[in-house]
């Protein structure tokens, strides 16, 4: 199975006290949501934190898609319920459009 890799970036209010609820949140983890995401082809996903900047590493199938996986997050009520609490903590790069959270990057380097 030949896998694809995405990396994106998202921005955490810039609060102590919010940045440690949202990092204690990620580490417990809810089966539901996690079981979301294994189920919509992602094998790997790691997010990493500097400041108030996370960026998103995930690994999926060759079946996954962002819209696939939206469209199921849509029909997921647990799912929805922790995007709505986790939006308490996030905030929107500045350059996103509305309602948008999670935005993919660029590639712009491979080591040869």
């Amino acid at each position: 199975m030949a896998s694809q890799k995405y990396c994106l970036a998202l921005d955490l209010k810039d609060d102590p006290t919010l940045i440690a609820e949202y990092k204690v949140y990620h580490q417990k983890g809810v089966p539901a949501v996690i079981a979301s995401i294994k189920e919509a082809g992602i094998s790997v996903m790691d997010i990493y934190l500097i400041g108030n900047r996370m960026f998103m590493i995930i690994e999926a199938n060759e079946h996954f898609s962002f819209e696939k996986k939206s469209a199921m997050d849509a029909g997921n009520a647990i799912v929805q319920e922790w995007e709505s609490l986790m939006w308490k903590y996030q905030q929107a790069l500045p350059w996103a459009q509305n309602g948008e959270k999670w935005m993919l990057m660029e590639k712009i380097f491979e080591l040869p």
